[in-house]
Parts: structure tokens; sequence; C-alpha cells
């Protein structure tokens, strides 16, 4: 086989692909970015209307591979999180259960060291944020050149573009989401279903501060979510049947603020559309497996789940920490990157935490998202019994933030 073009190369350059590539390339190793769409639309100020939710632990992470600083202008922190199981959001109407869980990040201040609970940034800022840094690192993009076949060697794998060329590398790895080329192409199938549901997600301008406030309202037809932003904006999650959602996309923008300001309560003032409504189907997506020979599966490629926790993205963060990790230990120890039991150490790290979370925000779905008068109750207590245990509480808001188990050194803000 002819030399290598790089130590890895990444097939998809969004949020997971990018932090992969500056993980790497901060210890040392050469990756190299490959996507199908041209990298300068990873700098467009785009607006798609999604937003991530980001625990403080993967805001480390990109401290310490060089992108916070782009980052920290763009990101809302989140001192506390309002959880309700109820009818209709808001204290003026009267609608939620009494029960309720309330998350302040001061309670943890002492091992978080002043964090926040996490941070709320806008996708299409994560996006440009870690582009810019990736140009600047010197990172070498191939765009637009999507994967399009995988050969693997004893020496090496052979990854063939879309425009005809081919690349060499010990290591592949796909990040192109969950329907990506080389997953398919390794024959690793995927374990899933939909909802049912969709997000109608839209970002709002308030009247009155949100005092880095999140609330959550748990609803018969699913979540509804309203995540403070910077300069006085709210993303909103507002998730319902599918027909219900399609309803709603399809609305008058009269009728859509009406529906609108049923749900959001009149407790943050008059309500401002700061943008377009966007609808996307929600469903489950599991890989059977997380490697193959000479290739690994981070982000969305490995795992799509339900956002009613808001950790899909950080789970493909730490994906990105700890396959950078084996992959930079493997190198200063003279091992082969894309060996098999390289790879094993990946996918033991991850493979847990990634099937555990997954089910756990199902259950979330199929419990919550119900009107059932018992189980509505049994949620409700629960949730309470939380609310009034401290140490409980510490526990949900340590995990939410993503500093519990076994974490990469990048999510405890160590250079690897």
């Amino acid at each position: 086989m002819r030399d290598h073009d790089a130590d890895v190369i990444i097939a998809g350059a969004g949020m997971a692909g990018t932090t992969l590539a500056l993980a790497l390339a901060s210890a040392g190793v050469k990756p190299l970015l490959v996507d199908p769409q041209p990298f300068d639309a990873q700098l467009a100020d785009t607006f798609d209307g999604r937003s991530s939710a980001i625990a403080y632990s993967s805001f480390r992470q990109w401290r310490a591979i060089g992108a916070g600083e782009a980052l920290a202008p763009h990101a809302q922190r989140i001192e506390q999180i309002l959880v309700t199981d109820g009818k209709a959001p808001g204290p003026s109407t009267g609608g939620p259960s009494p029960f309720f869980l309330r998350f302040d990040s001061g309670e943890i201040a002492d091992r978080s060291h002043g964090e926040p609970l996490g941070y709320l940034i806008e996708n299409r800022q994560i996006r440009a944020a870690l582009a810019r840094t990736v140009i600047d690192k010197n990172i070498t993009v191939l765009a637009p050149a999507g994967a399009k076949g995988l050969e693997v060697a004893a020496a090496g794998a052979t990854l063939t573009l879309t425009d005809g060329r081919t690349l060499s590398a010990p290591l592949v790895v796909s990040a192109e989401g969950r329907f990506g080329v080389l997953r398919k192409a390794a024959g690793i199938g995927d374990i899933g279903w939909s909802y049912g549901q969709s997000g109608v997600v839209a970002t709002v301008r308030m009247q009155h501060p949100h005092q880095g406030v999140a609330h959550e309202y748990f609803l018969p037809g699913g979540p509804f979510a309203i995540l403070p932003l910077t300069d006085n904006r709210a993303s909103l999650v507002w998730t319902e049947s599918t027909d219900r959602a399609e309803a709603l996309r399809n609305a008058s923008p009269e009728a859509f603020h009406a529906h609108l300001m049923r749900r959001f309560g009149e407790f943050l003032g008059t309500v401002e559309m700061a943008g377009p409504t966007f609808v996307y189907p929600l469903s489950l997506s599991l890989a059977e497996r997380l490697v193959a020979p000479r290739l690994a599966l981070i982000g969305d490629a490995a795992h799509g789940v339900h956002p009613i926790a808001g950790q899909g993205l950080n789970l493909g963060l730490k994906d990105a920490a700890a396959l950078a990790e084996v992959v930079v230990e493997a190198l200063r120890n003279g091992e082969d990157i894309g060996a098999e039991a390289t790879l094993e150490r990946y996918a033991r790290w991850r493979r847990f935490d990634n099937v555990s979370n997954a089910l756990a925000f199902d259950g979330f779905v199929r419990l919550f998202s119900n009107d059932n008068p018992l189980l509505r109750l049994a949620r409700g207590v629960g949730m309470a019994a939380v609310n009034r245990i401290a140490p409980a509480r510490r526990f949900f808001m340590h995990e939410a933030g993503g500093g519990v188990g076994d974490l990469p050194k990048l999510l405890r803000g160590v250079a690897i």
C-alpha cells in the first residue's frame, strides 16, 4: 500500500467530526476531513432553528482543543432547569402539576468549579466556530467530497471519494450521521424506530430577562422546552405528533403565535418570533457495533436519540474525546491505531454509555408523552421525591453535566 495520506481520515465535517479532528491535531496526530458539502457552508450564517444543550464537560473539551474562545460569545450559561409535568406551562395558567423539579448550578459549584449546568448554543454558531478553528489549525479538509466506498487491508484502509479520488490511512472514522455510507458499507446494521413525533423548533425573543433558566414541560403530545439563548432569546423545542407538528408548520404566523402563547404562558412577557419555524422527525437509531475493521463510528453514525434530555450532541462529543484518547495512546505505544484490539478499547469505553442513555431517553419518552392519570401521578411523585432529596438532585446535575463516570481526559479539561 502507498504511503498514508493521514493518520486518521474522518468522513463528515459536522460538529462531532470537526471536534475529533481538533482533538487529534491537539496531540500531534494528523487528521484529514472529508465532507460532501462545501466546507464554506459550515461558516455560513444559515439558520436551521436548532440549538444544542452543551454539558459543561463538553465545553471543557472545546476549550482544551482550542475552540472555546470562538464559542464563548455564543454560549448562554444555563444556571437553573425547571421541569414540570403539566398540561400548560407558565405559572399564570394554573395548568401544571404541583410536582416539579428544580436544578440549580449553585448546588454543585464546589465540584463543577463554578461551571453552569450547561450551555445553550445555536448549532450554526457551533459549526462555524469549529470550522474556523479547523482552518486556523491548518487541518486538511477535502470538500465537497463524500465517502463512496472503503477497502480494508492489513496495512491500512483505502477510502474512495465521490469525485473518484482515493485516500489511505490506518484508520477511517464515520461521522456522517445516521444515513452515512461507511456504516452501511461495513455491514453494520442498526436498531431503531420512529416515535411518531416531530420536533417543532423556533427561536423567539422575550420581553423579560430569562436569567439563564431553562424550562421543560412534559405534555401529552411530548415535551415542550424553553431554552435560554444569548441576547435574551430562547430556543423552543415543541414536540407533537407528526400530524400535529405539520399542521403547526403550515399554520399562519398569527395562528402559530397564538398556539405558542397558549403553550408558553405569560411569565416572560411578550414573545416575538426571531426566525422561521422548522419541523424535524424524531426517531431512535443505534448502530449494532461501534467498530469494524479499520473503521470507527462516532456521533449520530453510532447513535441518534430523542432530544427529550438534550444529550444527543454530548454523546457524540464523548465519542470524539474517547476515540481521540485511544488513538493517541496507541500511537505513543507504537500500536496500530486501526487494529481490532485498539478499536475494541474505544468500543468498550463507549458502548454501555451510549446504549444505556439511548434506552433511558426512550423510556422517558414513553413515560412522559402521555396523559395516563396513574402514570402522571407516579411520575409526579417521583419528581417531587427527587426534588426533596439533595444528593439525588446533585447526582442528576452532575450526570447531565457530563461529570459522572469514566470520563476521557478532554472532558475533564486535560490535554491528551
